[in-house]
């Protein structure tokens, strides 16, 4: 997992603790909303993301139920941690990749396509 966060930093242009707590938003919000077993199946491919779902688990001071679930409560969430959209985009399209580097393609495939609206940003 550091090495997703490291690519993140690079890329995106955001410090390490902002990148851990961002890609434990998008964890959390994939085990919410996709299929349990592609989720867990995922997550097998990525030791230590449990850590960056617990740091995430109290950022954004709750906004994302306040602007509704889904997609836009997800994107909320994570505005709520300074992101614009492009730097939004970036994390979840590192995160989704190195899941898919990790191994779990196939599982991350199913969930993103069981999410309604999360393909036109990964």
């Amino acid at each position: 997992m550091e090495e997703l966060i490291k690519r993140i930093e690079a890329a995106v242009g955001i410090d390490a603790e902002t990148a851990q707590k961002a890609v434990g938003a998008i964890l959390n919000f994939l085990k919410s909303e996709g299929p349990d077993d592609k989720v867990q199946e995922m997550l097998a491919a990525l030791p230590g993301a449990d850590v960056f779902m617990e740091m995430a688990a109290g950022e954004g001071g709750g906004m994302g139920s306040l602007m509704g679930g889904g997609v836009m409560g997800l994107g909320s969430k994570l505005m709520g941690m300074g992101l614009d959209m492009g730097q939004i985009s970036s994390v979840a399209k590192e995160t989704v990749g190195f899941a898919r580097e990790k191994g779990a393609g196939g599982a991350v495939d199913d969930i993103v396509n069981s999410i309604p609206g999360l393909s036109q940003f990964v």
